[in-house]
């Protein structure tokens, strides 16, 4: 990808749009001395390295930072890439507040992601120390990653997909984290490019082969909407759409099991008012025009996402059949949405700047507990509940938001209320009734804490049941602090009845170089410091008992790989007398794998089990992917050229709820020749029902045109094949 050295004019434009009244001589003053800096050096692709400095710059400029974050962007490689330049060379030229955001930066270079996973969380942890000095490094360093990402085609082969997936695991969640979805959305995209070419290549010809149809649909929608805004007295209002990104839509095909002609809301629309009276008047304009689908409907503007992102979300379907999203939300809601913290650097004084604080509090909690844990995989484990998972918003009595992960708990809520809260936690009411401490909570649920001063405190078996870091790290504050004589008679009882558990011996397991392992890794010095660690929840059993089942394999235990045999032609058992060609033994059983149902016209592959045969999976099934997959025993499988009888698929039904329609359903599968093996429907409270389906197909062309057939169905909501 080529770039061009963009111009200091055009930089300090940019950022003139934001911050109209201030100085931009320090953006001038940056530009050129980065510009000496940099003469002479080049990129892998033969380019002027300034021209990188100049493009991270820009990308701050557009998403409104200030002219010192901008002037930062210039200079956030000099210290590093030349050899008479320091630190105190650009305090002295630009200030101490320019200087520490380019140490900063440079500290965070030197941050590796590519090791393991130990080491990677660690990593991970001073870039959240990092932000919290100051959060404007790392919105830096969004820009920088944006892009090298972009310019990605520049790298070796072999690095590029090791960059795409560190961008993918860490940056773009962060930058979704902090708000700034015109970054993340690109980053997301550029990653997929590298990770997965085939399906980013095939995604993006499918939206630009239906462009143009999508694009009519947006025009359509937009004169519609257009129209009924204004007759509803709605003025000053605005409307774009877009078609959904590349990454977003590969995600859905992935967690539905999809083929992008399955995806039917591939059109965005959204709804820029002036009020935020105008955004509840546009939501019913919306869903007069067009029937809203159930479940479909969120309030980000009374429950804001991690405190930054609000708008009203809802997708519906037109009379044609096509769906597709709505946004509502109000120009200060749409500056934060497309640039989240970065947003608020546009202002000097006054409430945005004030609540800024507030807005990071995620961050400052992650802060808290990451130094409460030892155990870097587990903190690796709290970021990808606590930072990277979905919020769920539930209210205190007296009507106080609370944002949680999804899966949360009222112990997880009662924690981030307060310590005291939820040491001295014995129950729970929601929405007015008594629930156990083990609830999921649910957004738009009244949660009550009930305390009692003669509470013992929480019990071990808090941490299986909390979703937070937070409330994990502050259950082992107090269980730590208790008797340690209790803590290591707990410890050495739950450590021996998991070694029984899985069979093995004091003997086997116990040995001095093994322990080592285990102390070393978790800063012990002595078996007696174990066992209290795992009898305060430091360390569960499990992990004890497999870390040294795992160094007792290495040295006593190895198992032989598997002896493929020749290539032979095979019938299953089970399942059909469907043949497929597999490499094994000719009597070998060939068994159909559950968890992806596959079926002729399917990419397979196969898994010699132990003691049962070979296991046919899809080629793309999530099973086949795990690390404990062992590639020795993985075997090629094909399809048999005779293939004539019948297989087992199971699809998902949503669908308006309404008397006779798994009769009609029926009906339907009877007209097209395909037995109906079993079925069963769940009514939900909003007026749908959920259908599973097992069907008698052929192949994978039948199943589709099953599929279609559904789909065309004004009754029917949603359709998608399941199985991994």
């Amino acid at each position: 990808m080529s770039d061009k050295i963009v111009t200091c004019e055009e930089i300090i434009a940019c950022t003139k749009k934001y911050h109209p009244s201030d100085d931009m001589g320090v953006i001038q003053k940056a530009y050129e001395f980065a510009g000496k800096c940099h003469e002479g050096q080049t990129r892998m692709s033969g380019e002027p390295y300034f021209i990188h400095p100049c493009q991270v710059a820009l990308i701050l400029a557009h998403i409104m930072m200030d002219p010192a974050t901008v002037a930062a962007g210039l200079l956030h490689d000099v210290v590093e890439d030349v050899e008479d330049v320091t630190l105190e060379t650009i305090e002295k030229n630009f200030g101490s507040e320019i200087a520490a955001m380019v140490d900063g930066v440079t500290k965070l270079n030197h941050v590796d992601f590519f090791n393991k996973e130990q080491q990677k969380a660690e990593s991970i942890r001073k870039m959240f120390i990092a932000m919290s000095g100051e959060i404007r490094v790392v919105l830096i360093k969004l820009a920088d990653r944006l892009h090298n990402m972009r310019t990605l085609d520049t790298q070796k082969p072999e690095r590029q997909a090791p960059i795409a997936r560190e961008t993918l695991e860490i940056y773009a969640p962060l930058a979704h984290r902090l708000g700034v979805y015109a970054i993340k959305s690109e980053l997301e995209d550029l990653s997929l490019k590298y990770l997965d070419p085939p399906a980013y290549a095939s995604i993006k010809e499918k939206t630009e082969q239906g462009a143009q149809e999508r694009q009519a649909l947006i025009e359509h929608i937009k004169l519609s909407l257009k129209a009924e805004l204004a007759s509803q007295g709605i003025e000053g209002f605005e409307i774009s759409g877009r078609i959904k990104h590349i990454y977003s839509i590969y995600r859905k095909m992935k967690a539905q099991n999809k083929s992008f002609d399955q995806i039917m809301d591939l059109v965005a629309v959204r709804v820029v008012v002036k009020s935020l009276k105008d955004c509840y008047g546009a939501l019913g304009v919306v869903h007069s025009l067009w029937q809203p689908v159930p479940d479909r409907i969120k309030d980000y503007i009374h429950s804001p996402k991690y405190g930054i992102y609000q708008s009203l979300h809802t997708t519906v379907i037109d009379k044609s059949g096509s769906i597709f999203e709505v946004q509502i939300r109000t120009e200060e809601m749409h500056r934060n949405a497309e640039y989240g913290i970065a947003a608020h650097w546009r202002y000097k004084e006054g409430r945005a700047a004030d609540e800024l604080d507030d807005k990071l509090s995620w961050l400052r909690r992650i802060i808290d507990w990451s130094g409460e844990t030892g155990d870097a995989e587990e903190f690796s484990s709290f970021l990808r509940t606590d930072l990277f998972a979905d919020d769920v918003f539930v209210f205190t009595p007296a009507g106080d938001i609370i944002s949680l992960p999804r899966g949360a708990t009222p112990i997880d809520f009662a924690y981030r209320i307060h310590t005291a809260v939820g040491n001295r936690c014995v129950g729970a009411r929601v929405d007015k009734k008594m629930v156990p401490l083990s609830t999921q909570l649910s957004s738009g649920s009244v949660v009550e804490v009930i305390t009692s001063q003669s509470s013992k405190g929480p019990s071990l078996d808090w941490l299986s049941i909390v979703k937070t870091g937070e409330a994990k790290a502050k259950i082992r504050s107090f269980l730590k602090n208790a008797s340690k004589d209790e803590n290591l008679a707990r410890g050495r009882d739950m450590i021996e009845r998991e070694m029984k558990r899985l069979g093995y011996t004091y003997a086997q397991l116990f040995r001095p170089e093994y322990l080592e392992v285990i102390f070393r890794r978790n800063s012990l010095s002595s078996l007696d410091d174990l066992y209290v660690t795992v009898g305060f929840g430091g360390l569960s059993a499990v992990q004890v008992i497999n870390r040294l089942a795992d160094e007792y394999k290495k040295t006593v235990r190895q198992e032989a790989k598997p002896e493929l045999p020749e290539r032979s032609v095979l019938r299953p058992s089970t399942h059909s007398s469907q043949g497929v060609e597999v490499e094994g033994d000719a009597g070998m059983l060939v068994k159909f794998a559950r968890c992806c149902n596959p079926l002729p016209g399917d990419r397979i592959v196969g898994y010699v089990t132990r003691g049962r045969g070979v296991s046919i999976h899809r080629a793309d099934c999530v099973n086949m992917l795990d690390e404990s997959i062992e590639p020795g025993r993985v075997v090629r499988v094909s399809w048999a050229q005779d293939a004539s009888t019948d297989y087992e698929a199971e699809i998902q039904v949503r669908g308006y709820d309404r008397a006779g329609l798994l009769a009609d359903l029926s009906n339907l599968f009877a007209g097209l020749n395909v037995p109906l093996v079993a079925v069963s429907a769940r009514a939900q409270k909003n007026g749908t029902t959920q259908i599973n389906l097992t069907l008698s197909i052929k192949n994978t062309a039948q199943l589709d045109k099953v599929i279609r057939q559904l789909q065309k169905r004004s009754d029917i909501i949603e359709v998608f094949r399941t199985g991994q």
